[in-house]
């Protein structure tokens, strides 16, 4: 079995890093990039939790699954939510198809927060969009959403 494989080098301290997927090099990058968190954290962190839950955990702003990881306390968590949050965001948005149309709802704060963090789950916008609309979800949190968009899928 042949493992593909994306590397990572730093040159000023000798150092490579290897990763499984492209997806693991992209957030151990975007890691290294928040203060205080060098390449051993995020290795690390990423050694421990998959960068998807990772990336939903940043979205959601999920402090408590962030702090279960090695390393990481509530003001880390806390500097890693609001140096990153906005980046996968973009990031996701980067990714998306050219071409796809479909209109992520911006009334609500949360389903949009929804819509993206399923989408870093893998759920196409369009899907994801379909879901999160499905329902009424004005007073509900970005948790709940997801919850209920996750459910929708099962149907």
């Amino acid at each position: 079995m042949k493992v593909h494989t994306h590397y990572y080098v730093r040159e000023d301290i000798r150092a490579l890093y290897g990763f499984y997927s492209l997806e693991e090099l992209r957030m151990f990058e975007l890691l290294i990039g928040v203060s205080g968190i060098g390449a051993k954290s995020a290795n690390t962190i990423l050694a421990n939790i998959s960068p998807s839950k990772f990336a939903l955990s940043v979205i959601t702003n999920d402090v408590k699954e962030l702090t279960k990881l090695p390393g990481i306390g509530a003001k880390s968590a806390q500097r890693i939510i609001l140096e990153l949050k906005d980046k996968l965001k973009s990031e996701e948005a980067i990714n998306e198809d050219a071409f796809d149309t479909a209109v992520i709802p911006t009334s609500n704060t949360n389903s949009a927060e929804a819509v993206a963090a399923l989408q870093v789950l893998g759920y196409p916008v369009k899907e994801a969009t379909k879901a999160v609309s499905s329902f009424d979800n004005s007073a509900l949190s970005v948790e709940d959403i997801i919850k209920k968009a996750l459910v929708y899928f099962t149907r």
